[in-house]
């Protein structure tokens, strides 16, 4: 199957201890079920974050025909998501309100090895 990947970025709150409770509610034992039953609903095959200090990276495996747009569109409309987003927006430093797509910044390619 080919794919499609996404990488994204935001900063989070300069805050070590929000930084630890953001990692906290990443992490197996605390995730909400329905965030990702979601992220899998909308098509997306993988994702994984990453942190560096304050900076978030998302990186996003996608089917090669996924539309991102409306994926997110659908994501907003699903069970728990303007939930999550509000309580995450917190440690991110964003508006309370912003949904994941108005958060996350798109990164562009630069450089790729087998190109």
């Amino acid at each position: 199957m080919k794919t499609k990947r996404y990488v994204q970025t935001l900063n989070l709150r300069d805050d070590p201890e929000l930084i630890r409770e953001y990692r906290k509610w990443h992490s197996k034992e605390f995730h909400w079920k329905e965030i990702r039953d979601g992220i899998r609903a909308v098509g997306i095959l993988e994702m994984e974050l990453y942190l560096l200090g304050t900076r978030a990276v998302m990186v996003v495996d996608t089917p090669e025909d996924f539309d991102w747009e409306a994926a997110m569109n659908r994501l907003a409309t699903l069970p728990r998501q303007a939930e999550w987003e509000t309580f995450v927006a917190r440690l991110q430093g964003c508006r309370p309100e912003a949904r994941s797509n108005e958060k996350w910044q798109m990164m562009e390619r630069i450089f790729h090895l087998y190109d």
